[in-house]
């Protein structure tokens, strides 16, 4: 396993070891001992699965601390584009967003820290994304920023006549009008 860094400090991109022959292949996708060994040290309590279709847009999503949550995300069928947004207060990177492509041929994952919002695009006709998380689940904590923020500006590669986006997910605020309390930590 490799793992890359990014632009933005922690948010890692992981490259399994892919052992494939002409039955498929075999990879893992976690081994907590192997994450420890490379910093990883997240204790991964939820594991979340979606499917959705072609031109939907997840996201921004997040939960404010202390029920914010660290991801490991990868997809299992299809592509999409993943989109982290740095929210931690002093991070050198603040407000600044990483997109990446990711599918069931390429086999990357990424890490997120706590104190980021995080969103995706379809772009395969379906996808099957899944995500652990080292918290669970926090309807009062739960918040997020609109796709559409002028400030983030961010290329979905989704033609707008395309784009599927949830009621809930149309009307979220601002990227400056988004309640946040990350602090970065180094």
């Amino acid at each position: 396993m490799q793992i890359h860094e990014t632009k933005i400090p922690g948010l890692l991109i992981i490259e399994p070891d892919i052992f494939a022959d002409q039955r498929g292949y075999f990879y893992e996708s976690y081994n907590k001992e192997k994450y420890e060994k490379k910093g990883i040290s997240s204790d991964f309590v939820q594991d979340n699965v979606s499917s959705s279709v072609r031109g939907v847009i997840r996201g921004l999503h997040y939960q404010l601390a202390p029920f914010s949550q660290a991801k490991l995300i990868q997809v299992l069928k299809g592509k999409v584009l993943d989109v982290a947004v740095d929210l931690r207060q002093g991070s050198p990177t603040f407000g600044e967003h990483l997109s990446i492509e990711l599918s069931d041929d390429s086999h990357l994952l990424v890490f997120y820290p706590r104190g980021f919002a995080h969103g995706f695009s379809v772009l395969s006709d379906e996808v099957i994304f899944s995500y652990k998380c080292d918290n669970f689940y926090n309807k009062d904590a739960e918040r997020g920023i609109n796709y559409k923020d002028a400030t983030l500006n961010i290329d979905w590669q989704i033609p707008e006549n395309e784009i599927i986006v949830s009621g809930k997910d149309k009307v979220l605020p601002a990227f400056n009008e988004a309640e946040r309390n990350f602090v970065f930590k180094n």
